[in-house]
């Protein structure tokens, strides 16, 4: 089972990166369609999340440590995009900039808890 979900998380976490980066050839290439416009920042969006899957179900001997650490890592790459997203104004929805503030406060709450945890175990 650890070699079966090692490999299923690899393949999620290429996938993510690979939709981060060119989500209309990850379209082209599985749907044989073109995406354009929003459809590209919800491939991204889609991708980050991908990505994230992969780190939570990555072999871990603290499976809830993996879990955090996943989570963090969507909400920080989240925050990212979507204020770049808004930075330039194309597509920018109501409830853009409070999904970049949800997801920058999230950060910022886990990584100061994944910090604690960090602290503990160093002591």
């Amino acid at each position: 089972m650890k070699k079966l979900l090692a490999l299923a998380a690899a393949a999620e976490g290429a996938t993510g990166l690979s939709l981060i980066a060119a989500p209309s050839l990850v379209a082209r290439l599985l749907l044989n369609a073109e995406v354009s416009g929003a459809g590209v920042a919800f491939g991204r969006v889609c991708g980050i999340g991908l990505l994230s899957l992969g780190a939570a179900c990555w072999p871990s001997p603290v499976p809830a440590r993996a879990a955090s650490l996943a989570m963090l890592l969507y909400s920080s790459l989240s925050t990212v995009y979507l204020a770049i997203l808004g930075a330039g104004a194309e597509g920018a929805g109501p409830l853009l900039w409070p999904a970049v503030l949800f997801h920058a406060l999230m950060t910022i709450l886990l990584a100061r808890a994944r910090l604690q945890e960090l602290r503990s175990e160093v002591q």
